[in-house]
């Protein structure tokens, strides 16, 4: 293409949509078609990063300020929903602005080449009579966007997807309900001067053919020290994926970057019950952080809600996939009738390429309520970018109930650790591992590894669980004059590995 082609294609997609009104209920489409595709997104975006950064405006303050209660009384008509009224295999719903949300998000239909934008209409939205008034004007647009389709009987469509606030996305396999997030990109996090949060500002929806589970979605990143531009493929199912691919431009030198990031929540398990009275044995959303690491070893961390911020990092070359898991599948892991953190899906992440050197972060916070995002994990390269500078990667994220894929034989996994005190002092550590045709009859023949950096620790005992069938590892800790320790601990046989490696990070209370 010509350098002035792209030129003009650059001032096309750089419209800024503005509001309008449908003359019939269901969102519509308005203004001239423009030429897009994925190479003039990130020319865009390229275009951006040598600017300036210039934030959008906030939508009128009668948006911003409603209370929770307000914004919840407020919501989509599902009849309204894009495509509603064609055989293409895909509904798309919109949120509101407003309360969190306070800037529009441009939302944009993409088909044989051409995109239009998608009209802000008051209409499609239905209210009870609580809603207050608010104010109509030009800044107004959608805060975000959910994908639903035929999962599981025909006609019935349902939702499987949600794109909302900053970089922050949503997926589950069929039959789960929402729990982690993940994000476009993390920017300083844990950092003591404040985390930045980049936006997708505007969405690109390309019209499904029948027929085609996949929706594809670009869209493009903008804060003040990067842009993106990013390419979704994203096919429903009991599994859901979605690939990624994505460009980056970096407006300023960049020290702290996290490729593919999750949140979740993690409250209190059997590692730390002592801290929390409440009925349930556990609550989360996630209860470990899983690595295969470039070296084929697979790493097993359950997580923890310290009680001050807690930072690890794992250290390693062209990591083979990570992720968040949620472990516990039964009701009875939690009890809790409306929550049902057991239905809660794992995400894994799958480099596409080769990622280099970094590490896998782990963030902790300290949080006292479920309603906290208090984990965080993402990759962090070891490379910085520079102002100036560009970069490529593509990954692919798994939604489901366990969604791990590492490319070596699968090792024996841990299912659930419990820590508590001995009368005698110190610490009992138990970790159950699953059970399988890997493990021995005679667990005599099973070599237990395991290492503290601080305290002492016992050899370990192995003994058979009845419930899971699986072998269990119990050894005692002593922390001595320690304040924090870290553990390793592993199932060998001849010679090889026959678990996962569980790494701990104990605190003192």
């Amino acid at each position: 293409m010509l350098r002035r082609d792209v030129l003009k294609s650059l001032v096309a997609l750089a419209a800024v949509p503005t509001a309008g009104w449908a003359e019939e209920p269901g969102l519509s489409l308005g203004g001239d078609p423009v030429p897009f595709n994925s190479d003039l997104l990130a020319a865009r975006a390229r275009d951006m990063a040598g600017k300036p950064y210039e934030p959008r405006p906030q939508i009128p303050e009668s948006w911003r300020n409603l209370t929770y209660d307000q914004y919840r009384k407020i919501w989509f008509d599902a009849r309204n929903a894009l495509w509603s009224d064609t055989d293409r295999p895909q509904r798309v719903d919109v949120f509101p602005p407003g309360l969190y949300f306070p800037q529009a998000v441009a939302l944009n239909v993409v088909e044989n080449g051409l995109a239009k934008r998608v009209n802000f209409d008051m209409d499609v939205f239905d209210t009870t009579d609580k809603f207050p008034g608010v104010e109509i004007d030009e800044t107004l647009g959608y805060s975000g966007l959910r994908l639903r389709a035929e999962l599981e009987k025909p006609t019935v469509f349902q939702e499987y997807a949600v794109f909302q606030g900053a970089s922050y996305f949503r997926g589950i396999g069929t039959g789960e309900i929402y729990g982690l997030s993940a994000r476009g990109l993390a920017l300083k996090t844990g950092d003591p001067m404040g985390e930045e949060f980049p936006d997708f500002t505007a969405f690109w929806l390309e019209a499904p053919e029948p027929g085609n589970a996949t929706q594809v979605i670009h869209a493009l990143l903008d804060s003040p020290s990067v842009t993106g531009a990013y390419t979704f493929e994203i096919t429903h199912g009991a599994m859901l994926e979605m690939k990624v691919a994505a460009q980056l431009f970096a407006r300023t030198d960049i020290n702290h970057m996290g490729i593919a990031p999750l949140t979740s929540m993690f409250l209190f398990d059997d590692t730390m019950r002592q801290r929390f009275s409440d009925f349930r044995p556990a609550v989360h959303d996630s209860d470990g952080l899983l690595i295969h690491n470039g070296a084929g070893e697979v790493i097993w961390r359950p997580l923890a809600n310290p009680t001050r911020l807690q930072i690890s990092a794992f250290a390693d070359n062209n990591p083979r996939g990570f992720g968040l898991m949620q472990r516990k599948r039964k009701y009875s892991d939690f009890t809790d009738l409306e929550s049902l953190y057991h239905n809660r899906p794992a995400v894994w992440i799958t480099p596409g390429e080769g990622w280099g050197r970094g590490s896998v972060s782990l963030v902790e916070i300290p949080a006292d309520r479920e309603i906290y995002d208090n984990i965080v994990a993402y990759w962090r390269p070891s490379e910085r970018m520079k102002a100036g500078d560009a970069h490529r990667m593509t990954y692919t994220l798994h939604w489901g109930a366990d969604p791990v894929a590492p490319t070596a034989q699968v090792p024996v996994k841990v299912l659930k650790t419990a820590i508590g005190g001995r009368p005698e002092g110190g610490d009992i550590i138990v970790i159950d591992f699953a059970n399988s045709d890997q493990v021995p009859e005679d667990l005599s023949e099973v070599e237990i590894l395991v290492r503290a950096n601080a305290g002492t620790v016992t050899p370990g005992i192995l003994q058979r669980n009845p419930e899971t069938g699986g072998p269990r590892l119990a050894f005692t800790f002593k922390a001595g004059e320690a304040t924090l320790a870290e553990f390793r601990a592993q199932l060998r046989l001849n010679g090889d590995a026959l678990s996962e490696v569980w790494l701990y990070r104990w605190t003192k209370p």
